[in-house]
This record gives structure tokens, sequence and C-alpha cells, in this order.
């Protein structure tokens, strides 16, 4: 995890993943708090060494058993607001990625389910989520 400390906060670095295919949004159940219960986008911290982008494509992989290419992604944009994190400060990169049709996610890590929501029929989301996915939609 990417910790960066500054006379006024600790600043936490992350990055999320709005994956789509066919009208459909992959969303994982979160199994820890903050928002434990709660449906998000796959996502987490920045490993030392690592890039958001690579961190992205780890945490798709290790929540919900699904692999994309780091060439397949582009980035939605940062996310900093204060608050959106109960934890602290998070700041995270979004990216987004559309498949040519939905594939079967398969629950791991630190998500207790992983799948395939309609976007015309979204879940509340955790953290500001909802904000994200609306970005990537407009891009």
């Amino acid at each position: 995890m990417v910790t960066i400390e500054t006379p006024d906060e600790t600043i936490r670095y992350t990055a999320d993943i709005v994956l789509l295919a066919a009208g459909h949004v992959l969303l994982i159940e979160r199994g820890w708090p903050p928002h434990q219960g709660a449906w998000a986008l796959p996502g987490g911290h920045v490993d030392r060494g690592e890039t958001s982008l690579a961190a992205s494509v780890r945490e798709l992989e290790e929540e919900a058993g699904i692999t994309v290419p780091v060439t397949g992604l582009r980035q939605v944009g940062a996310f900093d607001a204060p608050g959106r994190d109960p934890r602290g400060r998070y700041v995270t990169v979004a990216y987004t990625a559309t498949l040519p049709a939905m594939v079967q996610p398969t629950a791991g890590d630190d998500a207790t389910a992983a799948r395939w929501w309609p976007l015309d029929a979204l879940p509340d989301l955790a953290f500001d989520h909802a904000e994200i996915i609306a970005g990537a939609l407009s891009n």
C-alpha cells in the first residue's frame, strides 16, 4: 500500500475499475468494513512499486477472477474529494474497460460476491462509486 505523509494528512492511493459489458457493470460485495456488505467497484490499494493501472488489473483479478489486458483500459479520472472514504483521505484513479460479452465472475480476496448489474438498476453503492461509474459512461 502506498501512503504519503504530509504535514496536513496521510493520503492513501487506490485504483478502481469500471468493467462494462452488454449494458451492465461488474460490482463486488464488500466483505470488510467500511461499507461491509455494500456493492462497490472492484479496486483497492496500489502496492509499493506498482502503478494504479497495474493495481486496477490486479484487483479485478483478485476480487472477481476476471483478467483484462492493461492495453484495454482507459483512465476515467482521479477522485479525491475529502470524505469520500470514512477511513481517511483516499485518492483513487479509476479506469474503465468494455468486454464484448459478460463473463462469469468469481468472488475472491475481500469480495463476498461478484455479479453484473444492469446500468439502469444499480444498487446503492459504497464510497463515491456511483460518481465514478457516471464518469466512465460520460467519457
